[in-house]
């Protein structure tokens, strides 16, 4: 675990520093989180804080175990939960942004674009075969198979499948602003995910 806020993607923009450099930044809404539930080592077996981000458009949506679940601490259902180490949280206290600051780093992490099914050129960067002469063989894999000995198909082979839509994490990830009355950070470069995304942001200690 690692110790940090929920958020959601809303895009790239770039933003001119001090010094006149421009820099290409990533715009998150980070928060407000709830915490939901803290958890002890007597009662659960570790110590964490349960965070819950996003509210739901309708109440009615929250199954009946969760509705409790949320009653019970006194906060509004949040769509996204996730924990946390505990700290000197309570259960109802809010997390913003401003947990960051400026020029600190983080670890970003969230669900990489999906791609879909693709082929082993575009997944794992094959060659791919000759295009000319009636070859046949412009984008196929080629022969996956062994000879008698092993008589079998390797295991971990690069095939075509399904690419994109993992969870990915990005260290070292700079804060260069954060806009607390709006609940937004702004981070150097790119980061996993789509626009509207849900991203955890953590500090970034090692």
């Amino acid at each position: 675990m690692r110790e940090g806020i929920l958020g959601r993607k809303i895009g790239m923009t770039q933003i001119f520093m001090e010094d006149g450099r421009m820099v290409p930044v990533t715009v998150v809404e980070a928060g407000p989180c709830s915490v939901v539930q803290v958890k002890n080592r007597e009662r659960d077996g570790y110590v964490a804080a349960q965070i819950a981000f996003g509210a739901y458009k309708n109440d009615n949506k929250v199954n009946k175990p969760m509705a409790g679940h949320f009653k019970s601490a006194g906060v509004k259902p949040g769509k996204h939960l996730v924990e946390i180490p505990a700290g000197e949280f309570k259960v109802g206290d809010e997390i913003n942004a401003t947990i960051f600051e400026a020029g600190k780093l983080v670890a970003v992490t969230g669900k990489s674009i999906g791609k879909g099914f693709q082929g082993v050129m575009k997944r794992h960067n094959f060659s791919g075969g000759p295009d000319t002469h009636g070859s046949m063989f412009n984008r196929a894999p080629g022969s996956i198979g062994q000879c008698s000995q092993p008589s079998r198909v390797f295991k971990n082979l690069g095939m075509p499948g399904r690419m994109g839509g993992e969870r990915v994490t990005v260290r070292k990830v700079e804060v260069v602003g954060v806009k607390a009355e709006q609940n937004l950070i702004l981070l150097k470069g790119g980061v996993p995910g789509p626009k509207g995304g849900i991203l955890f942001i953590g500090k970034d200690d090692k």
